[in-house]
């Protein structure tokens, strides 16, 4: 089992739709059991997949001793792809995570799910506190959306940092440019400068994805878009197997 963090600092960088859209390509192309765990309370991911929120405010409760995650799981539409939703409830989970004073909480919940999913992927929310924190303890890899602009080069500095404030034995990071138009002066310069970085373009199809509630492969499977991220999921599987 692995697990990958959609992760940036910085808001409105398409994180969300980054998490959805590889949760499907690691069930749906790869064939593994898949778990999507929004950890955002704005809950986007839930919504990309068509799955409506229930009336209580229960997320929080997953990270109490003794809660069991799997209560609270929801299956999707598509086979072998599970959501572990969020709500507002999670607004406060870094004072919550400050009082039980258990730097790996996060950690030991996905150790606890290790049997039944092949990867966990998490929605993470912008911050810097202690919910980041315990995502890069419990990461394999850390996937940061970075649309070309001075802002997201600083969004990366800190992402970097607080991956290496991890500990020893931080996960990798896999900075992936994103919403590219290479009709654009400055994107093509960011695409130059980096190369060797995926990228996933500007496109109506990523922009449908909140109107249909689905993975953009789901509704476009031929659009480039959805083959940016099949290309993307790859090289995140690479990754984790050069490890």
């Amino acid at each position: 089992m692995a697990t990958i963090a959609i992760y940036s600092v910085k808001g409105g960088v398409g994180k969300t739709t980054f998490a959805v859209n590889l949760a499907w390509c690691s069930s749906q192309i790869s064939c593994r059991k898949t778990l999507l765990w929004d950890l955002d309370a704005a809950s986007g991911s839930g919504f990309l997949l068509g799955i409506d929120p229930r009336k209580k405010h229960e997320a929080q409760s997953v990270f109490a001793d003794g809660s069991d995650p799997a209560k609270l799981i929801r299956h999707s539409r598509y086979p072998g792809l599970d959501l572990l939703p969020a709500d507002e409830s999670i607004r406060t989970l870094d004072r919550q995570f400050d009082r039980l004073g258990k730097k790996k909480r996060l950690a030991k919940l996905v150790s606890g799910l290790a049997k039944e999913y092949d990867r966990i992927i998490f929605d993470c929310p912008p911050v810097l506190n202690e919910v980041s924190a315990q995502v890069m303890r419990a990461a394999d890899v850390v996937i940061v959306p970075l649309p070309p602009s001075p802002l997201s080069a600083r969004a990366l500095d800190a992402v970097v940092e607080e991956v290496r404030g991890s500990g020893k034995g931080h996960p990798p990071i896999l900075p992936v440019l994103s919403m590219i138009d290479m009709r654009r002066s400055l994107h093509r310069e960011a695409r130059e400068a980096n190369p060797t970085w995926p990228v996933v373009p500007l496109a109506s199809a990523v922009e449908q994805c909140a109107v249909e509630r689905q993975p953009v492969a789901a509704f476009a499977p031929k659009s480039p878009a959805a083959r940016a991220f099949a290309q993307l999921w790859t090289a995140i599987e690479r990754k984790l197997a050069s490890q």
